[in-house]
């Protein structure tokens, strides 16, 4: 058995652990039916052979360099896996599969990997004239659904975007039970499978009506990733349900229409174990200027969700880290803070207003209640919300609260403008969230080192694909990257 250590996107080399803090991002620029059952296996003879066209079954290797093109809904059977190598682009319908145009799915119940590189990425998309701004939040496809019987899964290198295509009667998520039709909207990626094992990597999630990543069980490693345009009218880059134990680390989350996080133990049972997350090292930003109301922000923790969120540098977020019912210890609605620790990030903002303010009343559960009217990042985090737990969480965090804080604790990005309209959800490659020397972001004493929050999967790790991948240790400066 091999031993790796994760990886993230480098600009000038081929690969680097993601310890050496190289540069993230591709060199690739953001461009902006029938439902048969019958066995597909494809097991492509080399880039030279052109593309195939599929629906139904799909199991084997799909060779590098491979166009596949989806026609309806695929599906990887139970105890049997699809390798998908680097460079291969998989083109997925928009019409949609039989009278109702159900979204097209790709079902995992056996195993998936995704095995790009930074130089020829897998790409799981849609015709390329249907890659554009106006269909950033369209959702024409139904993205990956790893069903209840997928052991593994290793999504490396690899762009999925515009998902989103809303569940309804016919859609295979609803006949399997895992969303209800009529209320629920695809995701990139969702996971089921309390055992099961999944690494997430190196990869760029973008452009989606729902969360980028839903897990409903399972243990995972979801490192060195971009997240961008993810949320419609809700959503979040990384949704943890109970069932989970995950690491979350050196990702770039940006405009989440809610939360960069939203770790919960809902739904916890003898079956489904209290949700396990340790969050650091995460840069995000703009999160929570979309959602119509104040729920979104960049951090939320609830129901019983045991959280380790540290060493997180939050950039323009509309809130700090909200814990709703945090006064109500052991309530249902509550997150576990006799064992979570939510502190040591960093909260920065631009002076310029948001595009996006909601001021006035607006009714909630047949409540009638008062926007925030927040404008500025900075006013944000210095409302007084009701869901901020100020015993308990942020407590050492640093945190720009006035135009003049946000000013002396700018933290210094190669390549960002900080005073940028925070409801932006437009993503530009040429960003570098590396700290410049002297940042104050890189003040190893304000961070989260050597306590007990350590990453679950640091040491002995998760076995995939014949592999022992490990996360990445505790960095000792705030976001994703150092110098």
């Amino acid at each position: 058995m091999k031993t790796k250590a994760i990886f993230v996107i480098a600009a000038a080399a081929m690969v680097f652990s993601l310890a050496s803090c190289e540069k993230i991002g591709p060199d690739e620029k953001p461009d902006g039916g029938d439902g048969s059952t019958s066995d597909t296996t494809v097991v492509s003879p080399g880039p030279s052979a052109g593309s195939d066209t599929l629906s139904g079954n799909v199991s084997g290797v799909w060779e590098s360099g491979r166009t596949i093109f989806v026609d309806g809904h695929i599906v990887v059977p139970e105890g049997k896996s699809l390798t998908i190598e680097e460079g291969v682009t998989v083109i997925f319908s928009d019409a949609g599969v039989g009278v109702n145009h159900a979204a097209v799915e790709f079902s995992v119940n056996g195993n998936l990997y995704c095995l790009g590189t930074e130089e020829a990425p897998v790409r799981l998309t849609v015709a390329e004239e249907l890659r554009t701004a106006a269909n950033t939040f369209e959702g024409l496809w139904g993205g990956i659904v790893a069903g209840a019987t997928c052991e593994e899964m290793l999504i490396d290198h690899t762009i999925i975007e515009y998902c989103g295509g809303q569940v309804i009667e016919g859609s295979p998520a609803a006949e399997n039970g895992y969303y209800t039709a009529g209320d629920d909207a695809y995701p990139h990626i969702t996971t089921n499978n309390v055992d099961g094992r999944y690494v997430i990597t190196n990869s760029i999630l973008r452009n989606g009506w729902s969360d980028a990543i839903y897990m409903m069980g399972g243990n995972a490693i979801i490192a060195g990733n971009i997240f961008s345009a993810i949320g419609y009218d809700g959503a979040e880059a990384v949704n943890v349900k109970s069932g989970c134990t995950v690491d979350v680390t050196r990702n770039i989350m940006f405009s989440a229409n809610t939360n960069g996080l939203k770790l919960s133990s809902s739904d916890q049972s003898e079956v489904r174990h209290q949700a396990k997350i340790q969050a650091y090292n995460n840069t995000i930003i703009g999160s929570g200027w979309r959602r119509d109301g104040e729920k979104g922000g960049g951090i939320y923790v609830e129901e019983n969700a045991d959280a380790g969120v540290f060493n997180n540098l939050l950039v323009n977020c509309k809130f700090r880290a909200t814990t709703p019912a945090w006064e109500e210890p052991g309530s249902e609605d509550c997150y576990d803070g006799e064992h979570s620790m939510i502190d040591y990030n960093y909260y920065a903002s631009g002076t310029v207003e948001s595009s996006i303010v909601f001021s006035g009343e607006y009714e909630d559960d047949g409540e009638m209640l008062l926007y925030s009217g927040v404008k500025f990042p900075y006013e944000g985090y210095a409302f007084n919300h009701e869901w901020y737990d100020a015993e308990k969480v942020d407590v050492h965090s640093v945190m720009a609260r006035t135009a003049e804080e946000a000013a002396s604790l700018d933290p210094k990005f190669v390549n960002f403008d900080l005073n940028m309209d925070p409801a932006s959800y437009a993503f530009n490659d040429s960003w570098d969230f590396h700290l410049a020397a002297g940042s104050p972001a890189l003040d190893a004493s304000k961070t989260y080192t050597a306590g007990d929050r350590q990453p679950y999967f640091g040491t002995s790790g998760l076995e995939v694909n014949g592999q022992t991948y490990t996360s990445p240790a505790i960095g000792a400066w705030f976001g994703a990257f150092g110098e």
